[in-house]
């Protein structure tokens, strides 16, 4: 089975990306969504994040204001929110591959926005970045709600610059010229790495 891990940065339609592989058949597992359930009330991280900060779960979910209050800037303490979250999210995923091959599929996509950041690359066999001009990147993000120039450059300066992301990318899918072009791309995407005799990082 071929797992190819899906990047980019913030406003770069990544989430629209992902959704075109899931129009083709192809499983995707969205790491995000997974740490949300995780964090929801009910789920597994809850209450061993309750216990080692204390104050942090409202109504039993996990409030992640309160969360980020307790961690950024202290590294320390993001090592043992860590702790906790890493182990579940890999078992999620665990489930997630097991699925995806009992229905068969020789395809699958982690959706990892922190991908670079994190090594992932390490662990996929190919590197799908989406981009798109910074213009229209910023016009994007600043039409969210809630959203300022000075939220989006913090965020910013805590991702791999786009330029790094592309240049060190297997494949680069351009959102920038509309859904029809970037669905070509990702069915480009597709039959390149089920083409006969392609090699994966993995395998090099």
């Amino acid at each position: 089975m071929i797992v190819l891990g899906l990047t980019g940065s913030i406003g770069m339609g990544k989430s629209t990306t992902a959704q075109l592989f899931e129009a083709e058949g192809v499983p995707v597992y969205d790491a995000d969504a997974a740490v949300h359930a995780l964090y929801a009330k009910g789920g597994a991280a809850a209450a061993p994040i309750e216990a080692a900060f204390p104050g942090v779960t409202v109504d039993g979910a996990v409030d992640r204001t309160r969360l980020s209050a307790e961690v950024v800037g202290k590294p320390e303490a993001l090592k043992r929110l860590e702790a906790i979250v890493h182990p579940l999210v890999g078992h999620s995923r665990q489930s997630f591959f097991e699925a995806a091959q009992a229905s068969g599929a020789d395809v699958v996509v982690l959706d990892i926005p922190l991908l670079f950041e994190t090594g992932g690359e390490r662990n996929v066999d190919a590197v799908v970045v989406v981009s798109a001009p910074e213009a229209l990147q910023r016009e994007r993000v600043l039409a969210r709600p809630g959203m300022t120039a000075e939220k989006l450059d913090a965020i910013l300066a805590r991702q791999t610059p786009d330029a790094e992301k592309r240049a060190r990318a297997d494949f680069v899918i351009d959102t920038a010229r509309g859904l029809e072009p970037a669905r070509a791309e990702v069915r480009a995407v597709l039959a390149a790495v089920r083409a006969p005799g392609w090699t994966g990082r993995r395998a090099r």
